[in-house]
């Protein structure tokens, strides 16, 4: 690592919900999905919640090193719909040796939509995708 992660790193997001990013765009080609409402999906939402862990983190990262989620206990409570903006913020609670433990919180203009909590694991890349390809291989 280039600099030692530390508990307290935050990081704020925000995107504008878009049609892409509701709902039916889950899984456009599955009608159960395209019969749902149009509102900012619960898989974007926790999307949104990586990138902004992969954003704080990558600075911090040496080269070749990359984090992967790991645990997601996350609620959504709140509809979104499209065109308002939603705001994601992940605070660093925990280090303990690769292993990443952030609290999460998002919202709108309305109020909060989710909190809970998600964790990451720090990989060397080469050596993760090595271990993938014996995985791919094994089958």
């Amino acid at each position: 690592m280039t600099c030692e992660v530390q508990p307290g790193l935050t990081h704020r997001l925000t995107l504008t919900v878009e049609e892409a990013l509701t709902v039916p765009a889950v899984f456009p080609a599955a009608e159960s999905f395209a019969a749902m409402p149009p509102v900012f999906a619960t898989a974007f939402l926790v999307g949104l919640i990586e990138r902004a862990c992969i954003e704080a983190l990558t600075p911090l990262l040496s080269d070749g090193e990359r984090t992967v989620g790991t645990h997601v206990d996350i609620s959504h409570c709140a509809a979104t719909p499209v065109g308002m903006e939603v705001t994601a913020e992940v605070i660093l609670e925990a280090v303990s040796g690769r292993h990443l433990a952030f609290r999460v919180t998002a919202w709108d203009a309305a109020g909060t939509i989710g909190a809970g909590r998600h964790e990451r694991h720090r990989i060397d890349l080469p050596r993760f995708l090595e271990s993938v390809e014996r995985k791919r291989a094994a089958v």
